[in-house]
C-alpha cells in the first residue's frame, strides 16, 4: 500500500500524542501544510504571526507539560526567526521538534531564492539535526527525532525540501511509541547510605533544587520535612515546593533572597537535586556536597561532589526517606526560618510603602493573592522576572514558566498562548514589561483569533527598567533605555481583545476580579512607578558600581540621582 510521505509524517507525529503545531505556512513548507489540512482531526495548526513566537510557544508547551512542543516554518528567513525560541528550549532542556522547509531537492546548492544551509545553521542548537533526502526515510527520521528530543531533553531539527513530502511511499513503518523508554537507573542503596551518612555528620545541610524535582514534588517535601532541611529553588523550579512553606528560602542569586544567600554561606553540606544551577559563584564551594541527577554529565559540573547519585530524583528521595532516620530538630533550620521570616517582613514593607501610580511590588503581590490555585503564570524577562521571583508566592498546584537560561525578552505572551492551548481549563496570567511585550505583541491577535482567554499585565513605564539598574550597578550612566509611549490598551482593543488602562493599585485589584472569568484575551496597561528590583544581597562590586554611578550622575547632571529608600538599600547590603 502506498501513502503520501507528508501524510505518513503527520500520522507518526499523531501517534506520539502531538496534537498541535505552531507555525507559519509558506512556499517551502506548503506540502506539509497541505498534509496538515487533510489531518485537521488529528493535529491542530496554530497559525502565529511571527516564527519566533512559534518556537517560544513550542518551548513553553514543553516546559509546562513535559510533552514535546512542535514548531514549523519555511526555510531561510522563517527558519532563522525560529532560532531564538529554539535556543530557549535548548538552554531550558525542553523537548521540541522544529520542522523547517527548504527549496526543492533539484534546486539545492544552486544559491536559489531563500536557500540557507539550515543543517549547518541549526547544528549548535540541536540534539538531532537531519536533512531529509529520501521520501521513504521521512517517517523513520521523524520518529527518531521525537525520541531523541525526549531522551536528550532538547531540540530536534528536520530540514525537508518541499518536494520530498509530496512523494508516494510504502506504508511500512510504525511509530516506536510503545517501545520507547527513558533509561531507568537503579537506585544503589550503597550510594544512598553514603549520602545519609554524610548528612548525619553535618549539622548545617541545605538543599538546592531544580526542575529535576518536577515529578518528585511530594518526595521533595517529605525529604526536607523528615530531615529538617532548608531549601532553595532555582527560578525554573519556583513553586514546586510552595513558596510560602516555612523551609523555603526562595531563590539564590541576583533575583534571590538575602536569606538564601546568607544560609548558603553558613551551610556545611550542599544537597543538589535535579539542578544544573549555572550561577556557580553563588554556591559555597568550601563545603561538601551530595548531588542527585538523571543526567550523569551534570554530576560535579558546578560544585565538587562527595556523593554523586545518577537516577530519578523521585526514586532516590523515596529511598533516602525510607532508609534515613528522622531528624527531630535542627538549629540551622530554625535560623533559616527566622532569616526568611525577617525577609518576608522586609518585603511587606517594600510593597506597603507610600507611592504614586502603581507600585510593581504591590502589583505582583496582589496578582499572587488573586490567582487561583490552578493558575498558570507566564513571566517575561526583566523587572517582571525580578518582581515575580520576589512577590509571587507560587504553589505546587500552579505552573510558573520563564525563559530561565537564555533570558529572552518577549517570552511571556508565547508562553501564555501555549498554556491556554494545552491547559484550556486553567486561568492564565502573563506579565511583561513594555519593552518585552512590544517585541512580540502582534501575536496578541493570535490569542484573540483562537479565543484564548488570558490576562496579560504590561508594566508600562516607557523604560527598559531592568537595564536601567544593570547600568547603575555597573557604575555606568543610564543611556538608550527610553521607550516610546504606546497605549497597549487601545492596541488590545484594535486586535479584538479587551484593553484597560490601570493607574492605581486599587484599580489593578478590581481589574483582576473583573476579568477573572473573561472570555477574551485582556491587556491591562499598567502605569507603573519606577521601582528598583534590588538584589537580595548587594555584593561589594555592585555597591561600588552604584557609588560610581551616583558620582557620575552628580558630575554630569549636577544633581543627585533618585535612589530606592535607604532602608531597602541597607537591608540588601549589610
Amino acid at each position: 500500500m502506498k501513502v503520501r510521505a507528508s501524510d505518513k509524517m503527520i500520522d507518526i507525529m499523531s501517534q506520539w500524542g502531538i496534537n498541535n503545531i505552531f507555525g507559519l505556512p509558506g512556499d517551502s513548507v506548503d506540502t506539509t501544510i497541505d498534509a496538515m489540512y487533510r489531518a485537521q482531526d488529528k493535529i491542530k495548526f496554530t497559525h502565529v504571526l511571527h516564527e519566533e513566537v512559534a518556537a517560544l510557544s513550542a518551548s513553553a508547551q514543553a516546559k509546562l507539560t513535559g510533552k514535546i512542543g512542535v514548531c514549523l516554518s519555511i526555510g531561510g528567513p522563517g527558519a532563522i526567526h525560529l532560532l531564538n525560541g529554539l535556543y530557549d528550549a535548548k538552554m531550558d532542556h525542553a523537548p521540541v521538534l522544529a520542522i523547517l522547509g527548504q527549496v526543492q531537492s533539484k534546486m539545492l546548492n544552486t544559491d536559489f531564492f531563500q536557500e540557507v544551509d539550515t543543517h549547518v545553521l541549526f547544528d549548535d542548537v540541536a540534539v538531532y539535526n537531519k536533512m531529509i533526502m529520501d521520501p521513504q526515510s521521512l517517517p523513520r527520521i521523524v520518529d527518531e527525532a521525537i525520541r531523541t528530543a525526549y531522551s536528550k531533553q532538547g531540540v530536534a531539527v528536520l530540514t525537508i525540501p518541499d518536494d520530498i513530502p509530496d512523494h508516494m511511499i510504502a506504508d511500512n513503518f510504525s511509530a516506536n511509541v510503545d517501545n520507547f523508554k527513558i533509561e531507568d537507573y537503579q537506585v544503589d542503596d550503597a550510594e544512598i547510605k553514603k549520602a545519609l551518612d554524610l548528612m548525619k555528620i553535618h549539622s548545617n545541610p541545605i538543599v538546592l533544587a531544580g526542575t529535576g524535582i518536577r515529578n518528585a514534588k511530594k518526595e521533595t517535601l517529605d525529604f526536607i520535612e523528615k530531615f529538617k532541611l532548608p531549601i532553595i529553588q532555582t527560578m525554573p523550579a519556583k513553586g514546586m515546593v510552595a513558596d510560602d512553606h516555612p523551609y523555603n528560602l526562595g531563590q539564590l542569586g541576583k533575583l534571590g533572597t538575602k536569606a538564601a544567600y546568607e544560609m548558603m554561606q553558613k551551610a556545611d553540606l550542599l544537597i543538589m537535586l535535579g539542578t544544573d544551577y549555572p550561577y556557580a559563584p553563588y554556591l559555597n564551594h568550601k563545603i561538601d556536597a551530595i548531588q542527585v541527577d538523571i543526567n550523569g554529565d551534570k554530576l560535579g559540573k558546578r560544585h565538587r561532589v562527595n556523593v554523586a547519585i545518577q537516577g530519578e530524583t523521585k526514586k532516590v528521595l523515596a529511598r533516602m526517606i525510607e532508609l534515613g532516620d528522622e531528624v527531630k530538630e535542627r538549629p540551622f533550620l530554625d535560623t533559616a526560618i527566622n532569616h526568611m521570616a525577617q525577609w518576608r517582613s522586609w518585603m511587606k514593607d517594600v510593597y506597603s510603602k507610600d507611592h504614586e501610580g502603581v507600585l510593581p511590588s504591590k502589583m505582583f503581590h496582589d496578582l499572587s493573592a488573586a490567582a487561583p490555585d490552578n493558575a498558570v503564570f507566564s513571566i517575561d524577562v526583566g523587572t517582571s522576572t525580578a518582581f515575580g521571583a520576589r512577590f509571587i508566592d507560587a504553589k505546587p498546584t500552579q505552573k510558573y514558566t520563564i525563559s530561565a537560561w537564555l533570558g529572552t525578552m518577549g517570552c511571556a505572551l508565547p508562553g501564555a498562548i501555549a498554556a491556554k492551548m494545552m491547559l484550556p481549563d486553567r486561568p492564565v496570567y502573563a506579565v511583561a514589561g513594555d519593552g518585552a511585550f512590544a517585541m512580540g505583541m502582534q501575536d496578541f491577535a493570535t490569542a484573540v483569533r483562537y479565543k484564548l482567554p488570558m490576562v496579560i499585565t504590561v508594566l508600562n513605564n516607557k523604560l527598559l527598567a531592568f537595564i536601567e539598574y544593570e547600568q547603575q550597578s555597573a557604575g555606568q550612566q543610564n543611556y538608550g533605555i527610553g521607550l516610546p509611549d504606546i497605549d497597549f490598551a487601545k492596541f488590545a482593543e484594535a486586535c479584538g481583545g479587551i484593553g484597560e488602562r490601570i493607574t492605581t493599585n486599587e484599580q489593578y485589584v478590581e481589574a483582576l476580579e473583573k476579568y477573572k472569568n473573561t472570555d477574551r484575551p485582556v491587556v491591562l496597561d499598567v502605569a507603573v512607578t519606577d521601582e528598583a528590583p534590588l538584589p537580595g544581597k548587594i555584593v561589594m562590586d555592585e555597591a561600588k558600581g552604584y557609588a560610581k554611578f551616583g558620582m557620575g550622575h552628580l558630575i554630569d547632571k549636577k544633581s543627585m540621582p533618585e535612589l530606592p529608600p535607604m532602608k531597602e538599600i541597607l537591608r540588601s547590603f549589610l
